[in-house]
Formats: structure tokens, C-alpha cells, sequence
């Protein structure tokens, strides 16, 4: 076969095994997501028992969201949520978007790599546990899902690419002379029945439907109800039709057709579609005017245009920096909306400055950053200053209303939504898009209501990365900018903050030479992560270089440090731990403060921590004594001083994580420091986001090179 063959029939496998495992699970619903290329999305490729419609919010989920498909892939594990009421509390972002009683697992698809997760959903009917058997099936299934997705990646395919999921429609076995039939037994039946597919289309009207409806049945065909029944144009009315197709329970309501016909609608769903009994109602008798809107209104969102805003502004709660804006508004409002490209502006100076783009080459970037803002000149300028959005379909209407604004991008169509915040404006985000593009009433208001939430996760990304830069600058100021060269030892060291938070570390490293033949190495964590904090770390780390340089012994090192701690009273204690390196000795002496122990590995290859007896932390006690602790310093000696972040996970005892760090040291190439540090640091990551800052400090002794005679 062909390349392109292949992967027809590769995709043809994968649907079928995706499909047979929704239905071998008794899932109502089922959904494989992909990893994209870059491994930090999460990309929605096969559907079943659901319209595409419906999974739009959660179409491309960031690896680092929280929600279950996530969660699963990151934490490779199987995530189960057995009832609303745990959804809500474990994951609220996606309760916003499926307020329905449900029960879903999500499972890792993984093999020789991580490609995705498995989800899979089922009515609340269904036991809320798991069973030992369903989750051996479920992950037999994951692994037979990875191996076609291995063989689809060695004819080039497979892979997070497609923009739409594709949706597997479930089989249908019934003949002609069966359907006949039952229309029969249907006409037959008092009010009127009809039938929707999962997509909410018309499929069958029987006459009594068409009477009651007010409508005949060759109009409604092929359309939904709420586009074809102006009086059921309510999101209201939609999201009773979303809960029974997600939930597979029965679900009714009542509905006025104008005047005063008042109808009860029964749905019934399952894995193909939807059946609706339509009834007069008797709760309803009395006269009663119709609904009606002022002329000229805009149409009522659809519902799922609601949750899927509703998803969005949670979404847009819990991003930190501008760029984590840009890839919300890149990854979730443009696919959303049908965009092909961003570009989120600032005013600056009279001019607008780019701060964040996508799905624009690199020099048309160049020509748009920097434009004036003037109102007669640019779109976006407008829009800034008035605070109106403005729509524009076609180059043509962009033309008309401003014929100097360059139009070096080649889109044809854009919506210019200014981001402002009580009167204050803080940027302006710009959709586009490839070919021109109709904005109907309830895309703008929509789109006008999502640029508030826009600008106020703006505003505050904005000056999130203004404290973080400060931060990191203060924070840098205070590590050493290098490490001296000593001669005998060679040193790597590193220090990384926590992966949230804006605040500053406190973790500090240092390195001291004392003269030809010995060095001072030294690491601390200060309690907080503040500017007091900061402070405190940069007294310490001068208090112990200046005590060291005069020759002070290591326990007297940490002991007049202490007093001096003690002294000034902080209110923050200090964990510190000083090693004296004697070459000449050949020796290693420690002193530590409730610090964690250093790793110690052997020129043999064998590592163990070092069983240092701690001191009190500095700043408490100001009487405290602090027991040195003696190691031979052979050459090929290595060794490890790190801080509680590189060692401490929730629920874990600590004593076992260092022995753990301790024997992961010892599967290193000792001889390479960065590449070291490198491996001991991913143990870390692969643990997710870092609560803690990490301070590293690496040293090998080494015999110096003879000087030349």
C-alpha cells in the first residue's frame, strides 16, 4: 500500500479499537486525546457518543491543566471521578463545563512513550467504584490503543495534527422493514414523537410531532430545534438537550409554543441519538402571554457558547504571566472562535507594542509592533482609545473605515476587542482570520464579554512579570555571580525557584577559597519567601564568608552566625550547612544547623549520606552548639550539598527521599558536574511543579595540574 494507505488504514484500526473499547466498557461517552509534538498539550483526537460541539471547551487541554485527562498523562496514573459531587471538589474547572450527573475515568495511553490519555464517561446510574476487572480492561485497552498508535507513527502518521476530533458514529443494524415499521407503531401513539442524533438534528417527525410543533416535518429535517423553532431559541431549552445526551438519563421539560400552547417534552437518550415524546401539558391550562424579545435584540448564546465561556474565564483565573495569557487565548479563544491569528498589545508611548502574537510569520510581527495609536490611522488605536470593539469581515470594511491602516498581514477578516479594566485601558487583543469571517450578534457579545476577563488576567499577568523580574533580579543580586577557581576542586552549581509564585527564594550557595590548600563550601535555606527573607539570606551568606575567611572553625563558623542572627531577631529562622575542605589533609569537616545531610560518593562509585549531627536552625537559640563531623578527602571524592526542595515531596518520609537521591547519585557519571546536576535536577521535575526553590552545589576533588618548571 501507499504511505497515505497505510495511514487511512491505520486510522481505520485505531477508530475501530477506540470504539469497540467505549462500547466493551459500557462507556456512554468516550473521547483519546494526543499529546501534541511539543508535550505540553493535549489535543482531542476521536469522539464517541457526543457531538464535537460539546467537547469544544475542553478540545486542547495544556498538560499542566487541572483536569483529569492531565492529570493522568502527567502523573501517569488512572484518575477516576465517581460522582458529581467529587468532580466538583477534585476538578471545578470541569464541573463548570459538565454540571451533569456522571461518573468518567481517565486513563494513561502509554508504551515504548506517552501518547495521550483515554476518557471515558458513564451515567450516574453506574456504581461509583471501580472494580478490580473494569480497570485491568481499561488498561489493557490503553495498551492495545498505544501499539496501534506505534504502528501508525511507523507509517508516518499518528500524532496530535488534526484541528478537528473525529467523531465515530455508533453502528446501526436495523433494516428498512423495520424502520417502516416502527413509524407505523409511532403514528399510531397519542402526541407526537420525533428523533434527534447526538448532534441535535432532526433524524424523524411523525405527523402528531409536526401538529404540536406547529411546523411540518420536510422543514425540520435535517435541522435543530432551536434554529428551526424560533420559540425553543433558548439556551435553556439546549442544555436540557446537553444534559441527556452526556448523562444518558431521561430528561424533561416544559415549553411554550406561541400563543399559548403550552407542550412537555420526555427525552430519551442512548449511545445513537435521542427519542422525544411530545404531550400537551396539564400543568399549564390558563392563558399566558408569549415570550418575546424587543426588536432588534441579539439571539440568547447558545448554552454551550455559556459553558464554554464559563471555561474559560476559570481558565483565565489561574494564569500567571502574559505569555500563560497568550497561550490561553492561542490555545482556547482562537479555536473557539475559528481565529487564525493573535496579537495582544500594549500602548506605549504613543505607540502600540506587541507583547504576545501567534499565527504570524516573524516579519510581519516586525512591521505591525510599533504603530502609532492614532485613532484616524489604526483600527486598534480606536479601539484603545473609545473602548468599543470593531468587527471587520472583509478587507473591504476594514478599507472603508480606515484606508491608510496597513494591511501587511494577508488576513481578511479581524475583531479589534480593547482590553479595559474601569476606565483604564491595558491592551488591545486582535482575532484574525485567513478568509473573510461574519461576527453574528452572538459571537460579538460573546467575544466582547471574554475581553474583560481577558484584560483583567492581562492586567494582572502584566504585573505578575513586572514583581517576577524584580524578584529574580534581587535574587540574583544576592547569589554569587561565579565561583572562584580552587585549585584541586572542581564545582558546578545551580539554583532554581519554584515553578508558581512570584515571590523571591531563599535558598543561597557559595563557594570560599581559604588559602592554597582548603575551601569553604556553604548552603542555606532561609524560612519565607519574601523580601525579609532575601535580606536575611544575604546577611547570613556574609556573616559565614566572613567568619570563614579568618580561619574559624566550622562549628564556631555557624555558631557566631547564629549570634549574630539571634542579635538582630528576624523572626525567621535559617537552615545552614558549612563543610571545610582540607586538601592538604586530605580531609572533609561539616557543621550543619538543621540543614539536610551532604551526599558523599566514594572514587569507588559508593554513595551514602553523610551522618552529620544537626545543630538548631540560626536565629533560635542563641547558645547553641553546633558538632562538627569528620570525612576522609580522597581524590574522586564527590560531593552533594543541596537544600530541602531537590528531597522533600508531600507525604513522602524525608530520611527515604534522600536515601533515594543518594542512590539515584550514585547512576551518574561523576566526572561531568553539569550533565550531574542536569539528572539530579529531573528526578525533581518529574515530580510536576516545584513548591519550593532548589539550591544545588556540586564539588570534585581532583589533584591539580603540576605547574610548569
Amino acid at each position: 500500500m501507499t504511505g497515505t494507505a497505510d495511514q487511512d488504514a491505520d486510522t481505520d484500526a485505531l477508530d475501530a479499537a477506540f470504539a469497540q473499547t467505549v462500547s466493551a466498557t459500557g462507556a456512554s461517552i468516550g473521547a483519546l486525546y494526543l499529546l501534541a509534538p511539543d508535550g505540553e498539550l493535549l489535543c482531542l483526537d476521536v469522539l464517541c457518543g457526543a457531538p464535537a460541539e460539546f467537547a469544544e471547551p475542553w478540545r486542547r487541554v495544556p498538560l499542566a491543566a487541572p483536569a483529569p485527562v492531565a492529570d493522568a498523562v502527567r502523573e501517569n496514573r488512572t484518575v477516576w471521578v465517581g460522582d458529581q459531587e467529587e468532580m466538583a471538589r477534585s476538578y471545578p474547572r470541569t464541573a463548570i463545563v459538565l454540571p451533569y450527573p456522571l461518573a468518567l475515568v481517565a486513563a494513561p495511553v502509554s508504551g515504548v512513550r506517552q501518547w495521550g490519555s483515554l476518557l471515558l464517561m458513564w451515567p450516574a446510574t453506574r456504581p461509583p467504584h471501580m472494580t478490580r476487572r473494569e480497570r485491568g480492561n481499561i488498561t489493557a485497552s490503553c495498551r492495545r490503543l498505544a501499539r496501534l498508535l506505534e504502528e501508525a507513527a511507523g507509517h508516518g502518521g499518528a500524532g496530535a495534527r488534526r484541528e478537528q476530533p473525529r467523531v465515530v458514529a455508533p453502528a446501526s443494524g436495523i433494516g428498512s422493514a423495520v424502520h417502516t415499521a416502527v413509524a407505523d407503531f409511532v403514528e399510531r401513539l397519542p402526541g407526537g414523537s420525533c428523533a434527534v442524533d447526538l448532534d441535535g438534528r432532526f433524524t424523524y417527525v411523525s405527523e402528531g410531532a409536526s401538529d404540536l410543533l406547529g411546523c411540518d416535518a420536510g422543514r425540520l429535517l435535517g435541522t435543530r430545534p432551536w434554529q428551526s423553532l424560533r420559540w425553543l431559541d433558548d439556551p435553556t431549552y439546549e442544555d436540557r438537550y446537553r444534559a441527556a445526551v452526556i448523562s444518558r438519563e431521561p430528561v424533561s421539560f416544559t415549553a411554550r409554543r406561541p400563543p399559548d400552547h403550552w407542550l412537555d417534552f420526555h427525552l430519551y437518550p442512548d449511545a445513537s441519538g435521542i427519542s422525544a415524546r411530545i404531550v400537551p401539558s396539564r400543568e399549564h391550562t390558563l392563558p399566558s402571554p408569549a415570550p418575546s424579545r424587543p426588536t432588534g435584540t441579539a439571539t440568547p448564546a447558545r448554552a454551550g457558547r455559556l459553558y464554554q465561556l464559563m471555561h474559560l474565564a476559570a481558565a483565565l483565573t489561574e494564569v500567571v504571566g502574559v505569555q500563560d495569557v497568550v497561550d490561553l487565548v492561542a490555545d482556547q479563544i482562537m479555536p473557539a472562535f475559528g481565529a487564525q491569528g493573535l496579537v495582544l498589545s500594549t500602548a506605549s508611548a504613543g505607540r502600540l507594542r506587541i507583547t504576545g502574537h501567534r499565527g504570524y510569520p516573524a516579519d510581519t510581527i516586525r512591521r505591525l509592533d510599533g504603530l502609532s495609536v492614532d485613532t484616524s490611522f489604526t483600527p486598534a488605536g480606536q479601539a484603545l482609545s473609545s473602548g468599543i470593539p470593531a468587527f471587520f469581515a472583509t478587507p473591504e470594511d476594514m478599507r472603508r473605515t480606515y484606508p491608510e491602516a496597513p494591511q501587511v498581514s494577508g488576513k481578511k477578516a479581524w475583531a479589534f476587542l480593547p482590553l479595559i479594566i474601569t476606565g483604564r485601558a491595558v491592551g488591545v487583543c486582535i482575532l484574525s482570520y485567513d478568509t473573510p469571517h461574519e461576527f453574528p450578534a452572538e459571537e460579538r457579545a460573546v467575544l466582547t464579554s471574554l475581553a474583560g476577563l481577558v484584560a483583567q488576567a492581562f492586567d494582572r499577568a502584566r504585573l505578575y512579570d513586572t514583581k517576577h523580574e524584580l524578584a529574580h533580579s534581587l535574587q540574583q543580586a544576592l547569589l554569587p555571580r561565579s565561583l572562584p577557581e580552587i585549585a584541586g576542586l572542581r564545582v558546578a552549581a545551580r539554583y532554581l525557584p519554584a515553578t508558581r509564585g512570584m515571590e523571591i527564594g531563599g535558598d543561597f550557595y557559595d563557594l570560599i577559597r581559604l588559602g592554597d590548600t582548603a575551601a569553604g563550601a556553604v548552603i542555606g535555606d532561609v524560612q519565607g519567601h519574601n523580601a525579609a527573607a532575601a535580606a536575611l539570606m544575604g546577611q547570613v551568606r556574609t556573616a559565614v564568608h566572613a567568619h570563614a575567611t579568618l580561619g574559624t572553625p566550622p562549628g564556631q563558623v555557624l555558631h557566631r552566625t547564629n549570634r549574630l542572627l539571634t542579635d538582630l531577631a528576624p523572626e525567621l529562622f535559617t537552615t545552614c550547612l558549612y563543610a571545610h575542605l582540607d586538601f592538604a589533609r586530605a580531609r572533609a569537616t561539616f557543621a550543619s544547623a538543621g540543614h539536610p545531610p551532604p551526599l558523599l560518593r566514594l572514587p569507588d562509585g559508593r554513595t551514602r549520606p553523610v551522618a552529620v549531627e544537626p545543630g538548631p536552625p540560626l536565629g533560635i537559640d542563641p547558645g547553641a552548639d553546633f558538632p562538627v563531623t569528620e570525612v576522609p578527602l580522597s581524590e574522586g571524592t564527590l560531593l552533594v550539598l543541596y537544600t530541602d526542595g531537590l528531597v522533600e515531596v508531600p507525604g513522602a518520609d524525608l530520611q527515604d527521599s534522600i536515601e533515594g537521591l543518594a542512590h539515584h547519585l550514585a547512576g551518574t557519571d561523576e566526572r561531568r558536574l553539569a550533565p550531574l546536576i542536569d539528572h539530579l535536577l529531573g528526578r525533581a521535575d518529574r515530580r510536576g511543579p516545584r513548591t519550593d526553590d532548589i539550591a544545588l552545589l556540586v564539588l570534585r576533588h581532583e589533584t591539580p595540574p603540576a605547574r610548569p618548571p
